[in-house]
C-alpha cells in the first residue's frame, strides 16, 4: 500500500496555550500516569495471583484493567515527552498508530462492558445455567472478541485513512484520532470509504449499547422481585453501571466535539474534553471494584494488615 500523502510530520496545536505552566502540568500529569497504572496494575495482579478470584466477573474486570492500561499508554507518555518539547509534534506513521490505539481503546471498553453486563445477566437472570453458559471456552471467546473486533475494524479504518492526500497537517489536538486525520484530507480525496467505515463502526457498537440497555431491563426486572437478587444487584452491577455512565458521558462529549468543534471555547477546555476519555474511566474504574466487589475488597484490607504487621 503505497502512502500518497506529502506530510510526514504533524504540529499538536493543541499545546499552544499550555507551555506556560507545562512544567507544572508535567508534574501533576506523571504524578497522575503513576497513579493510574499503580491502581490497575494492582488490581491485575490482586485477581491473578488469588485463586479465589478466578471467576468469569473478575477476569472480565483483569481484562477491562488491561484495557485502561493500553489506552493511557498510547496517550500519556508522548503526551509527557511533548510537554518538555519546544515543538510537539508527531510523525505520520505515530500519528496514524496514536489513532488506531485511541479508538481501539475506546471501541474495546465498550465491548468488554457488554460481556460484563452479559455475565452478570447469566449470573442473576439464570443462575441455574450460569456455569454451563459462561463456561472457560465461552469466556476466552467473548474476551477474544471484545479485543480481536475493534483491533480488526480499526485497522482497516487506518489503513483507508493512510491513503489518503492531505493538505494540511496542523492538528488542533493534543493527540491523533482517525476522523482528525481524515479532515485534513484535500478536497478532491476520496474519503467515502472512511465515512462508510466511521458509520459502520458507530452502528456496530451502538449494537453493544442496545445490548446493555437490554440486558439491564432484565436484571432490573429479576430483582425488583428478590432481595437477593436486589442485593447482588447492589454489589456486582453498580460498579458497572458506574463505569458504563462515566463511559458514555465522557466519549459523547468526545464524539461531539471532534464532529462539531466548540471553537469558541477556550484551548484548555478545548484539551479537557478531548481528554476526559483518557482521564476519568482509566482512573476511577480500579477504584470503584476496589471499593465496591466484596471479594477485592476483602483480599486488599487483608494486605494492608499483613503489611502494616
Amino acid at each position: 500500500m503505497e502512502n500518497v500523502s506529502i506530510v510526514r510530520n504533524f504540529i499538536l496545536v493543541g499545546f499552544n496555550e499550555s507551555f506556560s505552566y507545562r512544567i507544572t502540568l508535567f508534574s501533576l500529569t506523571l504524578l497522575y500516569y503513576c497513579m493510574i497504572l499503580f491502581f490497575n496494575i494492582s488490581l491485575i495482579a490482586i485477581i491473578i495471583l488469588d485463586e479465589n478470584l478466578h471467576e468469569p466477573m473478575y477476569i472480565l474486570l483483569c481484562s477491562f484493567c488491561f484495557n485502561g492500561l493500553y489506552g493511557t499508554t498510547g496517550f500519556y507518555p508522548k503526551f509527557l515527552l511533548d510537554l518538555l518539547s519546544p515543538a510537539p509534534e508527531i510523525s505520520y506513521a505515530g500519528c496514524l498508530l496514536q489513532a488506531f490505539v485511541m479508538y481501539s481503546f475506546a471501541c474495546c471498553e465498550l465491548s468488554i462492558l457488554a460481556v460484563m453486563a452479559y455475565d452478570r445477566y447469566l449470573a442473576i437472570c439464570r443462575p441455574l445455567h450460569y456455569h454451563s453458559l459462561m463456561s472457560k471456552r465461552r469466556l476466552s471467546q467473548l474476551v477474544c472478541f471484545s479485543w480481536l473486533t475493534p483491533f480488526c475494524i480499526f485497522s482497516i479504518n487506518v489503513g483507508l485513512t493512510s491513503r489518503l492526500k492531505l493538505c494540511g497537517n496542523n492538528l488542533q489536538k493534543l493527540f491523533c484520532v482517525n476522523w482528525v486525520i481524515v479532515k485534513l484530507a484535500c478536497s478532491e480525496a476520496d474519503t467515502f470509504s472512511n465515512q462508510a467505515i466511521a458509520y459502520c463502526i458507530i452502528l456496530i457498537y451502538c449494537f453493544h449499547g442496545f445490548f446493555i440497555i437490554w440486558s439491564y431491563m432484565h436484571l432490573i426486572r429479576t430483582c425488583v422481585r428478590s432481595k437477593d437478587d436486589s442485593r447482588k444487584f447492589m454489589q456486582t452491577c453498580v460498579p458497572h453501571l458506574t463505569s458504563l455512565l462515566t463511559f458514555a458521558v465522557t466519549t459523547t462529549f468526545d464524539l461531539m466535539f471532534m464532529r462539531f468543534g466548540f471553537t469558541g471555547l477556550p484551548q484548555d477546555l478545548q484539551n479537557f474534553i478531548s481528554l476526559e476519555f483518557l482521564l476519568i474511566s482509566p482512573f476511577v474504574n480500579p477504584l470503584i471494584y476496589g471499593f465496591k466487589l466484596n471479594k477485592i475488597r476483602n483480599r486488599i484490607l487483608r494486605l494492608v494488615r499483613e503489611g502494616g504487621k
